[in-house]
């Protein structure tokens, strides 16, 4: 029930990132939105378990010299890869360059953050 709850705020964060410019949800019906933001939040979790430990395994140095502060880049990159993805797999979901990306990224993990906060108060 957790990953299903997860899932569900995740893709509620990457719904209120499309207030963004350059980052677009397309389609036409609400159930198909809905499905697409799910499928999304699936994707950018499957992206964030898998490539950002690859990523921060080899960048470790990075990570130490900028004190962190290359996990934003980071995060925008990996959410720009979220939104090719998406496209591949045919999802109407779409980030059309970095900065859209970058700032995405801060937006999704704000709001996720803020969310799983809220449910952690309400579930206990």
């Amino acid at each position: 029930m957790g990953i299903l709850v997860h899932v569900v705020l995740t893709a509620v964060a990457v719904w209120i990132s499309t207030v963004i410019p350059g980052i677009d949800l397309e389609g036409a019906s609400v159930p198909g939105k809905i499905g697409t933001l799910v499928g999304v939040a699936l994707l950018f979790g499957l992206v964030n378990a898998v490539v950002k430990p690859v990523v921060k395994f080899f960048g470790c140095v990075f990570y130490l010299v900028t004190l962190g502060l290359i996990g934003l880049v980071v995060n925008g990159l990996l959410f720009w890869l979220t939104g090719w993805l998406a496209g591949e797999l045919g999802l109407p979901f779409t980030v059309t360059g970095f900065w859209p990306a970058f700032f995405g990224a801060l937006v999704v993990a704000l709001t996720s953050w803020v969310l799983n906060l809220v449910y952690d108060r309400i579930a206990d």
